[in-house]
Formats: C-alpha cells, sequence, structure tokens
C-alpha cells in the first residue's frame, strides 16, 4: 500500500505506514551522505518531541491554534518523548539546509499521529497540517539548535557518569596499589621512586577535572533561541510567544533554560559547540596520554616495564603463538584520535556562518553526537575490560626501583649534589649498584643507615591522597 503526497515542487509515491511525508523524503533522497539517520540519537528525537510539544501548548494558551488540533499534537509529541517513533526519523545527519529536513521530520510524523487520533488519514494535511500547526510560530532556525541543545545536555549527563565512574574505578586501583613501589619517569628516563598507588590516583583525578569542565561547558548549551523564528526578528510568533514557549520547555523537561537576550545574535552564533568540542578533545587528549601510560607500564611481558598486568581479552597475533596485545587502550586510543579530529570540523563549521544563519549546524550535530556517544562508550570499556582487571607486578617493580640509579636522589643530603652525581656516573658506567657503590666499597652510609634512607616511606615521600 502506498500514498501519494505532495509539495510545491511536485507529489511523491510514500509507504502508507510511514508517518513522515513527502518533504522529510525528498531529504532522505537528496542526503545520502553518512548512512546514519536521525533516528540513531533518540536523545535528539525525544529532544524534538519536547520542544514540539512546548510550541503547541503555547499555541494553546495563546489561541493561536484551536485546542482540539494543539490537544492532538500535544498527544503526538508525546509519542516522540516515550520513542515510540524513533524509526520515523530516517533523514541522515548531516544535510543541507541548515535541518530543514529534520524539523519538517518531526513535523510530518507528528501531523499524521494527530490525524490519526483525530480519526482521519495520513497525509489528510487539511485537517492537521505540519507547517501551519505543528510549526506555528518557529522555523528550523530555532526548533532544531534549540532541540539540539537539549539533546547534548541530555547525552552529556550519561558521558558524565561514565567518566566518574572511570575516575572511581582509578581511584580504587590507586588504593589497591598503594603499597606498591615503582620507579617514576620523566623523559622516560629513571626519575625519583613512587607507588603505583599514586600514579593511578593521579589518573582519576585529571578524569574527574574533566567532568567538571564538562560542568560548566554544558551550561552554555541552556541559552536557547526558541520563539526567533527564522532570523531572530520572532516573525510569524504570536505577542510573547519567545518567553512563554522557553518557560513551557523548561517546565516540560525540568532542564532550566533561558531565553537568549539577542536573539538576532543567537540564531547564528555557534561559539557554544566550539566550547563544548574543544573540552571533548581536551578529555580526549588527556585519556590517550592515560592509555599511552597503561600500554607501557603493562609492555612485556618479558622484555619491557612488565610492572601492570592487563585482562587477556583475545589472542593478539595470527602468526605470534601467544601474544596478547593491549586491545582496549588502543581502541580507545583511536576513538581519542577520532574526536581529536571531530573537534577541527566542529571549529570549520561554526567559522562557516554567513550574516544571519550558519547552515553547517548539521554537521555539528554529526560531530558532537559521534564524540560524545563514541567516547562514552570508550570510556566504559576501558573501565570495564581493562582498569578493573589490572593487576600489579609488586616484586617486579620493587626490584627495579632499588636496583636503578634514579635513587640516588635520596642520597643528595647526606652527601651532596657532586658526590652523588660522581655515585650515579660510577654506577653507569660500571653496572654496580647505588647500594654496593654507597655501603660495600665507599663506606659512605652503613646499612642501618641505608636501609632507614630507602624505607617505603622516605622513597614514597607522603600517603596517597594526601
Amino acid at each position: 500500500m502506498a500514498r501519494i503526497e505532495k509539495d510545491f515542487l511536485g507529489e511523491k509515491e510514500l509507504p502508507d505506514d510511514a508517518y513522515y511525508g513527502v518533504q522529510t523524503l525528498r531529504g532522505l533522497q537528496n542526503f545520502h551522505i553518512t548512512g546514519i539517520p536521525m533516528s540513531a540519537e533518540p536523545f535528539f528525537v525525544k529532544a524534538l518531541g519536547y520542544v514540539k510539544k512546548a510550541a503547541a501548548l503555547t499555541n494553546r494558551n495563546l489561541g493561536v491554534i484551536d485546542a482540539r488540533i494543539a490537544d492532538a499534537i500535544i498527544g503526538a509529541c508525546d509519542r516522540l518523548i516515550a520513542g515510540d517513533m524513533d524509526g520515523q526519523f530516517v533523514t541522515d545527519f548531516i544535510q543541507g539546509g541548515a535541518g530543514t529536513s529534520t524539523n519538517m521530520n518531526a513535523n510530518e510524523v507528528i501531523a499524521n499521529l494527530a490525524l490519526e487520533s483525530l480519526g482521519h488519514q495520513k497525509g489528510e494535511y487539511e485537517f492537521v497540517n505540519p507547517n501551519d500547526h505543528v510549526n506555528c510560530g518557529q522555523s528550523t532556525n530555532d526548533v532544531y539548535p534549540t532541540a539540539f541543545r537539549l539533546a547534548l545536555i541530555l547525552r552529556l549527563s550519561s558521558y558524565m557518569d561514565a567518566l566518574r565512574r572511570l575516575e572511581d574505578a582509578f581511584h580504587a586501583k590507586g588504593k589497591e596499589f598503594e603499597g606498591v613501589l615503582k620507579m617514576g619517569r620523566t623523559h622516560l628516563q629513571d626519575a625519583v621512586p613512587m607507588s603505583l598507588g599514586q600514579e593511578f590516583h593521579g589518573w582519576g583525578t585529571t578524569i574527574g577535572e574533566e567532568v567538571h569542565r564538562l560542568a560548566d561547558v554544558r551550561q552554555l548549551l541552556h541559552e536557547v533561541n526558541l520563539g526567533a523564528t527564522a532570523i531572530g526578528t520572532s516573525v510569524t510568533a504570536a505577542s510573547g510567544y519567545p518567553e512563554m514557549v522557553t518557560r513551557c520547555l523548561s517546565d516540560l523537561t525540568g532542564v532550566k533554560l533561558i531565553l537568549a537576550g539577542d536573539l538576532v545574535e543567537a540564531t547564528s552564533d555557534t561559539g557554544a559547540y566550539v566550547q563544548l568540542s574543544g573540552v571533548l578533545k581536551r578529555t580526549s587528549a588527556k585519556l590517550t596520554k592515560i592509555c599511552n601510560d597503561i600500554r607501557l607500564l603493562a609492555s612485556g611481558p618479558r622484555c619491557g616495564f612488565n610492572e601492570i598486568n592487563l585482562p587477556q581479552m583475545q589472542p593478539g597475533s595470527s602468526i605470534m603463538p601467544g601474544k596478547v596485545n593491549p586491545v582496549i587502550p588502543e581502541v580507545v586510543n583511536q576513538t581519542n584520535f577520532l574526536v581529536i579530529g571531530l573537534d577541527l570540523t566542529v571549529t570549520l563549521a561554526a567559522s562557516a556562518g554567513q550574516l544571519q544563519l550558519n547552515v553547517m549546524e548539521p554537521v555539528i550535530t554529526f560531530a558532537l553526537f559521534t564524540s560524545i556517544a563514541t567516547m562514552e562508550r570508550a570510556v566504559n570499556s576501558l573501565r570495564v575490560n581493562c582498569v578493573r582487571g589490572i593487576t600489579a607486578n609488586a616484586e617486579h617493580s620493587r626490584d627495579m626501583v632499588l636496583n636503578s640509579l634514579g635513587i640516588v636522589t635520596l642520597l643528595k643530603q647526606p652527601l651532596g649534589y657532586k658526590q652523588c652525581a660522581e655515585i650515579a656516573r660510577e654506577g653507569y658506567e660500571t653496572g654496580k649498584s647505588l647500594q654496593q657503590i654507597v655501603v660495600d666499597e665507599r663506606k659512605l652510609l652503613s646499612q642501618e643507615k641505608w636501609d632507614e634512607l630507602f624505607s617505603f616511606e622516605n622513597l614514597i615521600r607522603g600517603n596517597l591522597g594526601k
């Protein structure tokens, strides 16, 4: 079964079970770019439902739309919010028209749902019209960015929770490993001793910082231009509509949204997306460093650092028997690189705005949703499949510390820098241990004094977390 719908460009045949209409179909046919439909981000569909519901409620209360039609639209919006209609959102993430195809996708689905609830057939738009009723007092240019910002707020909550759980996992390992002695390194060279717990605790702290930065930048997304309509002048919107619809949307979602003070500026501005993307890039850069550290510390098992053991997830080679690779940190780093690259996409798209509108917002939408969703999955994988199962090679790590020349730093106070440098040089050239040179040969310190200086407490210099 099929039905025929038409717009001012002509007629199109649609499957009878399609709740979207002719304008959505044109968008579907025009834009085969990513192959990823808007339904892939259910938070965006939900946000569109909330925006359209707030608009219908406001227009009904202002007497702009007949109450019976408005109530049918409101009921249809509830279906979007509940997730019942996700499969009907078929337009590609990246599209021309600044998101018009996606806005019309929502308008047509809502209109056809409303028509059915009123006893009409899909496509009988003389009774409930996608443009005149569902989109009343609206434009793609205020609906799309408002829904986008709301969806980002909702999506970021889940991502921030994932980061908090990773922070907690690192801190838990920090506590578990607080008594494990290891060598700290700078320039990849032996530096001074530390505990493995301190290293893991530090990773947790730096991830926690990212949660705070995301919370800061998320506040920028609470400012919306709903009611601005086409360019910020609120053309076709009823008097008082921008303020009322913004309050209504806040009440519906429980998210405190603020109407922009300058709607013309807000309609063309994409600065908040640039800042958010920058924070996502920052987190990716930090996670890259952490994953590289984990890979180094787990290198070996016989010819590397071999300070920690990672969970063995899969055979690592098609040719080398028994080889196991650090596949989870590797895949997390690949995700980090994707996000860092998408940040450039956001930057370029934001800079491409012209006059009263930035028509490149769809690619910003794709970039940010892709970054957040993939990073959330990567962070969860790092926690579940890697961090939680890490074990320490405590004896090996301690032996490396005691055989290292780096511990000569602890001898500076009793012996002085110059003599310590000479001792370190002798150790480097001869392969002798520092203990052998200082205690056995030069007799600069007694064994008792050596043991005191190189106690665990002196080596670590401070308890974890203090």
